[in-house]
């Protein structure tokens, strides 16, 4: 089995639920992660940008960007991965999704879109002036 990589997870709980928010709210980041990018995980091919190594632990951690539309990245940042690579071991720990405010929520509650992005209830008026905004901006 050298070279196949176990998926695990951090908090797979929580990490759980921001898969199953991200499937709802943006299809095309899920299917690309499920499809794509788990299985070259699985593989050994570690994507994306390395942030960290630890020699001592023998680690390396990552974050690997996501796709999705360019107004959901403006209003609420770029939808990442992040995952712990442990070499000696074959496993790499799926740390992370973000943005993960909004993916909470998203789980949480049914959340309402405005011009096709999601919005959330606690800052509805804010994100709406901001889609808003954006969208005026690239009209011009």
């Amino acid at each position: 089995m050298k070279g196949r990589f176990l998926l695990d997870y951090l908090d797979e709980n929580n990490f759980k639920k921001l898969e199953r928010s991200l499937k709802k709210y943006n299809m095309m980041a899920y299917k690309k992660l499920m499809f794509d990018y788990y299985p070259k995980l699985r593989k050994g091919e570690f994507l994306g940008e390395l942030v960290s190594i630890n020699k001592h632990d023998q680690t390396e951690s990552y974050e690997l960007q996501l796709p999705t539309d360019n107004l959901f990245i403006k209003v609420y940042g770029k939808v990442k991965l992040s995952y712990t690579v442990y070499k000696d071991q074959n496993v790499v720990m799926l740390t992370g999704l973000e943005p993960k405010d909004i993916l909470m929520d998203g789980h949480k509650s049914e959340l309402t879109a405005y011009k096709g992005i999601m919005i959330s209830k606690a800052n509805a008026q804010k994100e709406m002036f901001k889609i808003d905004l954006l969208s005026r901006l690239e009209d011009k």
